[in-house]
């Protein structure tokens, strides 16, 4: 038989524990859809949103396409406050109707072009689109490339890699990326068609998904694909690898957030949106090797000094989204036509 004693402890403890329980259940609450805690260092930034603002962001691994498919789908009752989408995405979502405009503080830093003018999208940062080369790979007597057109000279025969543009994202960016730098414009893509006609003479190696680990492991010796991934090769994995800025230019590709319509907790959302573009938001992008959508920002110097010098980024250009979606289909089509596979 239980003595009064213990029966006094165990109903303290399970007291304890429904308060605990209720406490939690009361936290201030944010849903964001597609910010899983291994991409971007979404880890560090839900703890710091927890602690600076008291407001508790379950993790979430869907990605860009699965966010905007569950928007849709949720649009009569928004479960999500905010959504991280790829750049590409934002015009999508406008035009399904699942973004409310909503201009966060500090929005006036982000670059034209990296933002919706009506306020329903921003880019929190951005990755760079270059050459990702294992040095070790490509062998001690080929050159390391300096430039897109470097890639069509025969030394590098099956040494070239990218995604596939019909049905990558990455590929589709590239394929804007060769086409400005190669003084193209968003409507006239005869630059990158003529590009990868001859780069299809060199026999390239272009996989249908993220390949990042056959550059690491040596695999594939160049790669299209972006700073972040590259660094994340020579700084974290300690790969022989290196990042380089095409001498004909390139894109910065944005990775946006916008506040979802008729969300269960706006301002929450709206808060949790503020503290992205902050100081303290845009360093932890940084430590992940994702370059701030505010240049202003002053990054710890061991994570400044692994980027590139502001000189190389200068060859980079933000491409504009809203342009980019506008001819994105017709510039996948004619590869499609005239390049294939």
């Amino acid at each position: 038989m239980l003595d009064r004693r213990t029966v006094l402890v165990g109903s303290i403890v399970a007291g304890s524990a429904l308060l605990g329980r209720g406490a939690e259940a009361q936290a201030e609450r944010a849903v964001c859809y597609n910010c899983p805690p291994e991409w971007a260092d979404w880890a560090s930034a839900l703890r710091a949103i927890r602690e600076r603002l008291g407001i508790v962001v379950p993790h979430d691994n869907k990605n860009s396409g699965q966010a905007l498919t569950a928007l849709i789908a949720e649009k009569a009752k928004p479960v999500a406050d905010v959504v991280y989408l790829g750049g590409n995405f934002g015009p999508r979502a406008v035009e399904a109707g699942v973004l409310a405009p909503y201009f966060p503080k500090l929005i006036d830093e982000v670059p034209e072009g990296m933002k919706d003018p009506n306020g329903h999208w921003f880019a929190i940062h951005s990755g760079t689109l270059g050459l990702f080369v294992n040095l070790d790979a490509l062998g001690r007597n080929v050159p390391v490339p300096t430039g897109w057109t470097d890639l069509v000279n025969p030394v590098y025969r099956g040494k070239v890699g990218y995604l596939n543009p019909v049905s990558a994202a990455v590929g589709q960016v590239g394929l804007f990326a060769v086409n400005l730098a190669l003084g193209g414009s968003y409507q006239d893509f005869a630059p990158a068609i003529r590009f990868f006609a001859q780069l299809k003479q060199n026999e390239p190696i272009v996989p249908t998904q993220t390949a990042y680990a056959r550059v690491v492991s040596g695999e594939i010796p160049i790669l299209f694909d972006y700073d972040f991934n590259a660094m994340r090769g020579q700084f974290t994995d300690k790969a022989p690898v290196r990042f380089v800025l095409p001498k004909e230019g390139t894109i910065s590709f944005p990775y946006i957030m916008g506040l979802v319509a008729n969300g269960p907790n706006p301002e929450n959302g709206k808060r949790v949106l503020d503290f992205t573009l902050s100081d303290e938001g845009q360093r932890i992008w940084a430590n992940a090797y994702l370059r701030p959508a505010r240049a202003s920002v002053a990054l710890p110097s061991e994570i400044a000094a692994r980027f590139l010098p502001a000189s190389e980024y200068a060859r980079a250009q933000p491409v504009d989204i809203a342009k980019m979606v506008a001819h994105q289909e017709a510039a996948v089509a004619r590869y499609r036509t005239e390049i294939g596979a």
